[in-house]
């Protein structure tokens, strides 16, 4: 798999353990040690996927993220010895698309990384032919598979991945209530677990994009104890 990964931590040995996991997979990989350095990376260079770590010596990773996530939509895992609910909580809202915690297993988060990266070229492979089935319109949303676009009223909704695959799957199935383990175990295709809180999180920032009112969305509905569906 071909793909430019920037990796961002303060400590060389993560940055160089990490570095060497990712390259023995065919990865290119940046490293770089403070935000400052990887704004530049993300000025100068076509990147498929970001890792970084939340505590830099010049800005957190969290405003790292919400920078890189004003001008793109490549995936972005964060990577940080915080564990608390809170600081996941706040990766994910700034548009995050997954969350590691130190110490880690360097296979896993190369499987995480492989995941990202195929949900990602999956929604931007823009040279197979559309069909009915690649858009969905009603009520003023349009969501185009094919080319990974959203509009809602004709402004166009900046989503990550991650974000568009829980609006396709609520919307491609309309009417039905989707349990949030559901939607965790298709979405991120991993196992979902109590009190995992990953998916509301989405949901609160989908909204926000949508401009729906919190407590009579129009849109994405909360159907308490169940889970979640779109009329």
């Amino acid at each position: 798999m071909d793909a430019k990964i920037l990796v961002v931590d303060d400590e060389p040995e993560i940055a160089d353990l990490v570095e060497v996991y990712l390259q023995s997979e065919g990865f290119t990989v940046f490293t770089c040690g403070t935000g400052a350095e990887a704004l530049a990376c993300v000025a100068g260079q076509t990147l498929d996927l970001a890792i970084l770590d939340v505590m830099l010596p010049d800005l957190s990773g969290f405003t790292l993220c919400s920078e890189i996530r004003r001008d793109h939509h490549f995936p972005v895992l964060m990577l940080t010895a915080k564990s608390e609910d809170m600081d996941k909580i706040t990766g994910l809202t700034i548009g995050a698309d997954d969350y590691m915690t130190k110490p880690f297993n360097p296979l896993e988060l190369v499987a995480r990384v492989k995941a990202q990266l195929r949900r990602y070229t999956k929604y931007n492979e823009t040279d197979r032919a559309a069909d009915s089935r690649d858009i969905i319109d009603f009520n003023g949303l349009v969501i185009n598979r094919n080319t990974h676009e959203c509009w809602l009223y004709d402004e166009a909704l900046s989503l990550t991945p991650i974000e568009f695959d829980i609006l396709w799957m609520l919307c491609e199935n309309r009417g039905q209530v989707i349990s949030a383990e559901r939607l965790f175990e298709t979405v991120w295709g991993e196992k979902y677990l109590d009190r995992n809180n990953t998916v509301m999180v989405h949901i609160r920032r989908l909204r926000e994009k949508m401009h729906e009112p919190s407590r009579n969305p129009r849109f994405i509905k909360t159907v308490w104890g169940v889970g979640y569906k779109v009329d």
